[in-house]
């Protein structure tokens, strides 16, 4: 699908494409033509800096994310953990074990999409009984597929900061949920692809 929409773009006349976080890398190598792919973190960064957290640990909710979260924590001055789980079945997240160590600290789980947030939901469940004391969650992509907002709103997550690559509607902002724009992200990217400056 990914192929077809990059090809779609190409023939429909796009010469250059600014994205934010694709969920496979591999993505950017199906397009013919220049693409920038931003990256979340820093912008989530910022806002957490911000709140002035203290005893911070980043935490992956996957081995898979363990590059981003060490982005971010090297964001923060922070150390890492990760959740592993495995999945008995498709669709169902089992947390076995954690690597590192959350106690006595203010958790913030990263990633890149927050679909169902069931995983998201049950990792920080186990965070708290691993010990952790405040627990935030930092997204770039809020596809917040039902139940979702519901899940969010009864977990033990505190906040979770998330980024308006897809509009959150007015009935799915919630107290918890904090929404960072991207237009000063992207506004300084493509000013920066008129000017043939750096984008990276």
């Amino acid at each position: 699908t990914a192929k077809l929409i990059a090809d779609l773009l190409t023939t429909a006349g796009a010469t250059r494409v600014v994205t934010i976080d694709l969920h496979a890398g591999q993505i950017q190598g199906f397009f013919d033509i220049p693409l920038d792919n931003l990256v979340g973190v820093p912008l989530l960064a910022e806002y957490l800096q911000y709140k002035g957290i203290e005893d911070p640990v980043v935490v992956s909710p996957d081995l898979g994310g363990v590059t981003r979260a060490r982005q971010m924590a090297d964001l923060l001055g922070a150390p890492i953990a990760i959740i592993e789980k495995r999945r008995p079945m498709p669709g169902v997240a089992e947390v076995m074990n954690l690597i590192g160590s959350v106690e006595g600290k203010n958790a913030i789980i990263v990633d890149d999409i927050i679909d169902t947030a069931g995983s998201l939901t049950e990792g920080a469940k186990a965070l708290k009984q691993f010990g952790a004391k405040k627990i935030y969650a930092a997204c770039t992509h809020p596809v917040f597929s039902d139940p979702a907002i519901q899940r969010i709103a009864d977990s033990v997550i505190d906040e979770v900061i998330v980024t308006d690559s897809i509009p959150v509607p007015a009935g799915k902002q919630i107290d918890k949920i904090k929404v960072i724009s991207l237009a000063p992200l992207f506004g300084e990217a493509i000013l920066r692809i008129s000017k043939d400056l750096s984008v990276s």
